[in-house]
């Protein structure tokens, strides 16, 4: 009978440098995952902030673009303006002016400022009284007359959006400067 040959005895070093391969391999594995989700995090933070500025940027334009807006700016900013993202039919977010636009700085515009060439200046000649008919219809005629009906007006304009889902805060101010009437720009620039 034969024996069989004599075999080297195993101290187990292999299954324990696979385990700590094994447990590495699973680090890595677990920290790469962690990271994405960081980063996908920071990406859709991001992307939220941004619609939110968006949806702030529309309602000031939108308030300022109103006709109403030169005669009562406190009642055009009073409405809270909605704004669908991503086209479903419902908002999502809603911005609010607050504070309510502000006029800080307004003057009387001359008439040797204005240019008779153009229809928006030629508004801020015309009389109120005796049928609204232009003061100085001659073109490039010097014009000493003084005031014009028109006053140059500068606003702080803001709108804020609190949106719970994303928990997005945002409060977006732009200045604008806009010709008003005289009297429109007394009754809203004190």
């Amino acid at each position: 009978m034969s024996r069989a040959p004599h075999l080297p005895k195993q101290e187990g070093a292999t299954l324990l440098i696979v385990m700590v391969l094994l447990i590495a391999m699973t680090w890595f594995a677990v920290s790469g995952y962690r990271l994405t989700a960081q980063h996908l995090q920071l990406v859709n933070n991001s992307q939220e902030r941004q619609h939110a500025v968006a949806a702030a940027q529309r309602a000031i334009e939108q308030t300022i673009s109103s006709a109403l807006f030169t005669r009562d700016p406190t009642a055009v900013a009073a409405t809270p303006l909605t704004t669908d993202i991503d086209g479903d039919g419902n908002a999502d977010y809603t911005a609010t002016l607050d504070p309510a636009p502000a006029c800080y700085r307004v003057r009387t515009v001359k008439t040797s400022e204005l240019d008779l060439t153009s229809a928006a200046d030629r508004v801020c000649l015309q009389s109120s009284s005796g049928g609204g008919g232009v003061a100085v219809v001659q073109a490039g005629a010097a014009i000493t007359a003084g005031n014009s009906l028109c006053a140059a007006s500068e606003w702080d304009v803001a709108a804020r959006v609190d949106d719970a889902r994303s928990r997005a805060s945002v409060v977006v101010h732009q200045g604008i400067s806009l010709r008003l009437e005289v009297a429109n720009a007394n009754n809203n620039c004190k």
